[in-house]
């Protein structure tokens, strides 16, 4: 396979945390699988031996499978002819994604510039606001069983949508796609279109640039529709408030947030009924840490003293009270009381009722929005297999030598990826090894 011909997406999102609401650790933590957790790597390696000996039992090869020890390739001689069909009902709607698909890649370059620049200056003047990366990599930083379900469910809708975007698009410009399929690397995943590499190059520019841009345009698309309807969803408010580049303006728009956590009841004996809690109190900090839901409690040891401040009848009102030990775990801390589970963002928008929704397909909305967003944002990167370098090269193709393009190509990929794996370094820096 030709990597450089064919439209390639491996999948390096950054994934994005901080300290106020490491949101995926904490939704995913109770349905974690301390055997799987632990030994992520070992059973993903498992499970690609297990693969690859199934392929090679049931001779896939016959079928367009490419096997290595590595990999797996699937390519379809037939996608042309699929793509020309689609297109033949909604050319008119391809035409206008096609035009926007060349201004979004501008606009997601620079966004993914400015993000990941603004990122590292944050670390030195703003440490609070600095939003941690990491790459995805089942077993490696993804290492719960949820986490990787939930990533391995979102992968090929967003692989599918974006090499069909870059598909359609070529379709439409009269590019002819030989093959297009997806491929596994142990680990990593990949999709891809390869064009008749004679009419690409034949192509007018702008042709090229529609095409290029499409995928990443129709990721970030689907994102923002999808998003626009999870803002109904109250555990989105935690994903919008752990990601700083949204800011607080748009959950002040589309939530009401919550003033504390309701105490429903004291535990006998407890530090929280010796302080002097009541029920129907209104947590709003424990040891100067604002506390807006269940998931701001902050770790506590048993025998500690706690500052807990609370509301009653309207008034704040602080307590010093002695941290049990929890009954169940010995080394963990409570205050003692019982909590309102609730979530802390209450949507403006109320349509669609998601107290009778299973969790988990909250939760796999949410990653797949997660990582539809910033697969987008990410391609338009200009480095060598992603669509943002294929997008600046063809600006400047045939502008100036063959030999002067290919210096400002490697100067380009050079800085980006300096930029991109000094965030990487950075996160390493401040929390060490991210895993998820």
């Amino acid at each position: 396979m030709d990597f450089l011909l064919g439209y390639v997406e491996i999948i390096i999102t950054g994934f994005i945390v901080n300290d106020k609401c490491p949101y995926f650790k904490k939704l995913t933590i109770s349905l974690e699988l301390d055997f799987i957790t632990q030994n992520a790597i070992i059973y993903v390696l498992m499970a690609w031996v297990v693969i690859i000996v199934i392929a090679k039992a049931l001779k896939l090869e016959k079928y367009g499978f490419e096997l290595k020890a590595y990999s797996l390739v699937y390519k379809n001689k037939s996608v042309n002819d699929v793509l020309i069909k689609l297109l033949g009902r909604t050319k008119r709607s391809v035409r206008i994604f096609a035009d926007v698909s060349v201004i979004a890649g501008f606009i997601m370059m620079g966004f993914a510039f400015y993000f990941l620049l603004n990122n590292v200056s944050n670390y030195f003047v703003a440490p609070s606001s600095f939003s941690e990366l990491t790459v995805l990599i089942p077993g490696v930083t993804l290492t719960s069983a949820p986490a990787i379900t939930y990533f391995l469910l979102s992968i090929p809708i967003v692989l599918v949508m974006h090499e069909g975007a870059h598909g359609i698009v070529a379709a439409l410009e009269k590019i002819k796609i030989k093959t297009g399929g997806f491929a596994v690397f142990v680990a990593l995943f990949a999709g891809f279109v390869e064009p008749d590499e004679e009419e690409f190059d034949k192509a007018k520019k702008i042709s090229k640039l529609r095409v290029i841009g499409a995928g990443a345009t129709s990721n970030v698309l689907f994102a923002i529709v999808l998003g626009a309807i999870m803002l109904t969803n109250p555990v989105f408010g935690m994903v919008l408030e752990s990601i700083p580049l949204f800011g607080e303006s748009i959950l002040n728009t589309f939530y009401e947030l919550s003033k504390g956590v309701l105490i429903l009841s004291i535990i006998e004996n407890s530090g929280a009924e010796q302080a002097g809690l009541l029920a129907n109190d209104i947590i709003t900090t424990i040891n100067d840490v604002e506390i807006r839901g269940p998931a701001d409690f902050p770790v506590l040891n048993p025998g500690e003293m706690a500052s807990v401040y609370v509301i009653r009848d309207g008034q704040e009102l602080e307590f010093g009270l002695e941290v049990m030990a929890d009954p169940n775990d010995p080394d963990r801390g409570l205050i003692g009381i019982m909590r309102d589970s609730s979530m802390p963002y209450k949507p403006v928008m109320n349509f669609i009722d998601w107290t009778n929704v299973d969790f988990n397909i909250s939760m796999f909305l949410l990653w797949l929005w997660m990582i539809s967003f910033f697969i987008g944002i990410i391609n338009m990167l200009p480095l060598p297999i992603l669509d943002g370098g294929k997008f600046i090269h063809t600006i400047i193709d045939k502008r100036i030598s063959d030999k002067s393009v290919n210096i400002v190509m490697w100067g380009i990929y050079g800085f980006t990826f300096a930029l991109f794996g000094l965030n990487i370094a950075l996160s390493y820096l401040k929390s060490g090894w991210i895993t998820i």
